[in-house]
């Protein structure tokens, strides 16, 4: 970085911002779960991380970049990112590979600005995580949920909103949960919504109330783009319900997919906004939460059928289990319970319900037992960490965050044993992850058709086809298909990028179409001339004319 340009951004720093060089810190920034510095012949990286401590900062950075365009010596770009824990999408390395790209930490924007408890609406900077609103909502005793994900406490709430996330508690669409956007264009110019500009009252809060505003919904800009950058967002929050139950519906025979499907779409119809959304997942998969890699994890390649079998037999792993969620009054759950109970006596399956006399007298018993006696009986370990892995799912469909969910990108890393199951972190740990994320339409027909597409196509590059169809409405399905190798391994992570982009060429002619995309995705499918993004372009050009704000970020160049 030119020395003359340093005290430039120092000068629009608070003190308790900071601007460093250091390789360590910066470095720090480059650990993806991604294996694209191995995999890529181009050259990714940052020069520079500034990490903010004030929302106002956002602004004084972008009018100072773009001040900066036009002269070669002191030009640069910034990309932002929240907390930096996008695993398997790209972690926090930056889209483009443009030179002098500085990386612009918002993490320690942590303010929860403002929370209604009578309406259940918060008002977050980009910093705040699961844990952190969690936190905030128990202290405050608010019976209020926190929109969870699979990707653990420390990641941000506002990213994976703007990336379309979703999760299994009621309020199933995170975007969707998006009343009100605030933050800044590339070109500097600050956003709000024309009602937040309309309206003249002291408390301006009406906005945070209504998700469309007025005029052109430019707040769908914000999202899976490089337009602008927020600086806070405002949600619904689900309240908590007086009663709720998990159910899983485990199936035996694999056959039976076909006839699943449909029941699984009635309870999805018939019960909107009662049953959140269902999940279904195939043996391997369930496989991954509780077994030990029979190959070792330093292998590179597929479990054997007779492996399966066997830890199948040894856990009581069904073909494919069933998860929902039922939320309601004490009477309502216990309604919807029968109800499920008469839609899925179709079909020759085990119900299990996180409420039922089983789990309340196993979580009890389990208490008792000492630790070295558990430690001691592997068939007791066993089921004592399928309980616990039961209840930590059981608190994610509460709104409360765990790491159970990150132990799956642990399964090839060639030292599992070594880290503590509660300080799980991908990218630092060196996990290997990549995601396929289609979807499907919810046709029971289709949803074979991708199954067998999946598990013809992972073996062939030594991944393992684990297969999870989250149903997020009666109409639509999304799979999530988690490519795990190990990082250390350069054929393995060549074997990997390979896989992902066979599933999703030979997918596309298939009618399988990501939702989202990893950062190099976003580079080689998306066709620069298409009319959708040559449209995305103008809009780039007329919001960002200098092209200072995340280069090739969903924006094929």
């Amino acid at each position: 970085m030119p020395q003359k340009l340093i005290p430039l951004i120092e000068n629009v720093l608070t003190i308790d911002s900071s601007l460093s060089f250091d390789p360590q810190q910066v470095s720090r920034f480059m650990l993806g779960t991604e294996g694209l510095t191995c995999f890529e012949n181009k050259q990714r990286s940052i020069f520079a991380v500034i990490t903010l401590t004030q929302s106002h900062e956002i602004k004084a950075l972008l009018d100072l970049a773009n001040h900066c365009a036009t002269d070669q010596e002191l030009a640069f770009s910034l990309y932002p990112i929240s907390t930096g824990k996008n695993w398997g999408y790209g972690t926090s390395q930056p889209a483009g590979t443009a030179k002098n790209i500085i990386l612009l930490d918002l993490g320690q924007l942590t303010d929860i600005k403002h929370f209604d408890s009578e309406l259940g609406l918060v008002t977050i900077e980009p910093g705040v995580t699961q844990q952190q609103l969690c936190d905030y909502l128990q202290l405050h005793n608010h019976d209020y949920m926190v929109p969870v994900t699979g990707a653990g406490p420390d990641c941000s709430i506002l990213a994976n909103a703007l990336e379309r996330g979703y999760g299994i508690t009621p309020y199933t669409d995170h975007f969707a949960a998006v009343n009100s956007i605030q933050g800044y264009w590339a070109n500097g110019t600050p956003y709000q919504s024309a009602v937040n500009e309309l309206d003249a009252s002291d408390d301006k809060f009406v906005d945070k109330t209504f998700k469309w505003g007025l005029g052109p919904y430019l707040e769908g800009l914000f999202t899976q783009s490089n337009l602008g950058i927020v600086s806070q967002i405002t949600i619904r929050l689900a309240k908590k319900k007086a009663d709720f139950t998990s159910f899983f519906i485990q199936m035996e025979d694999d056959a039976l997919l076909e006839q699943a499907v449909p029941l699984i779409r009635q309870v999805l119809q018939d019960y909107e906004g009662i049953v959140g959304s269902i999940n279904l997942m195939d043996q391997r998969r369930l496989l991954s939460m509780f077994a030990k890699n029979p190959n070792g994890n330093d292998v590179h390649q597929v479990m054997e059928n007779q492996d399966i079998e066997r830890l199948a037999k040894e856990l009581q792993a069904p073909n494919w289990t069933i998860v929902g969620s039922i939320y309601g009054s004490v009477g309502v759950v216990k309604a919807v319970k029968k109800e499920i109970n008469r839609i899925f006596k179709q079909l020759p399956c085990k119900r299990i319900y996180s409420n039922s006399l089983i789990i309340v007298v196993a979580n009890k018993v389990i208490k008792y037992i000492p630790s070295l006696l558990i430690n001691k009986v592997p068939p007791l370990s066993v089921a004592v960490e399928q309980l616990d892995s039961f209840n930590k799912g059981k608190e994610i469909m509460l709104g409360k965050p765990n790491k159970v969910a990150l132990k799956l990108a642990y399964w090839r890393h060639t030292e599992t044993a070594s880290f503590d199951k509660s300080e799980l972190s991908p990218g630092k740990d060196g996990c290997g992850l990549l995601w396929y994320a289609p979807l499907i339409t919810m046709k029971a027909k289709k949803m074979r058709e991708f199954v067998e597409f999946v598990r013809e196509t992972c073996p062939k590059y030594n991944i393992e086809p684990f297969i999870t169809f989250t149903n997020l409405k009666h109409d639509c399905v999304d799979s999530t298909i988690p490519i795990v190798f190990d990082l250390g391994n350069p054929q393995a992570v060549a074997d990997a990028h390979d896989c992902l982009k066979a599933l999703v060429t030979e997918g596309l002619k298939k009618g399988f179409v990501p939702y989202r995309l990893n950062i190099d995705q976003q580079q080689w499918l998306l066709n620069k001339d298409s009319d959708f993004w040559q449209t995305v372009n103008k809009i780039k050009g007329s919001l960002d004319p200098h092209n200072i704000l995340s280069q090739g970020r969903y924006n094929p160049s």
